[in-house]
């Protein structure tokens, strides 16, 4: 269970119709994992269990990471952006992030 030091910050889930995005990092070598959202749900759910929830905004539910893979990411922290609007989760874990079995979802580079 995750608890914080800090008084709660109100955190702004009207801007995204109930939704805030998440970045997931890796608390160790900083890699971006991921992306996906939260709902108030989804945050509750991450710190009381300290593992990472969200909201599926193509399957309209919450869903913890690794339910089906088994990759469920440990949340040792989260940090709040400067307009309370977007979050960073900062994992443990060792185990692929993306459905397509990388590390990261973003692996794949836009030429410019």
């Amino acid at each position: 269970m995750m608890h914080g030091t800090k008084s709660p910050i109100e955190l702004d889930f009207v801007k995204r119709k109930g939704l805030v995005p998440v970045i997931v990092q890796d608390l160790k070598t900083k890699d971006v994992l991921m992306l996906a959202y939260a709902n108030k749900a989804a945050l509750k759910n991450t710190i009381e269990t300290g593992k990472a929830w969200f909201w599926s905004t193509s399957n309209n539910r919450l869903w913890m990471k690794g339910e089906e893979s088994g990759n469920i990411q440990l949340v040792r922290e989260i940090l709040v952006d400067c307009d309370s609007d977007a979050l960073i989760y900062l994992v443990d874990s060792s185990n692929p992030a993306c459905h397509t079995g990388k590390r990261s979802c973003f692996h794949n580079k836009l030429v410019v």
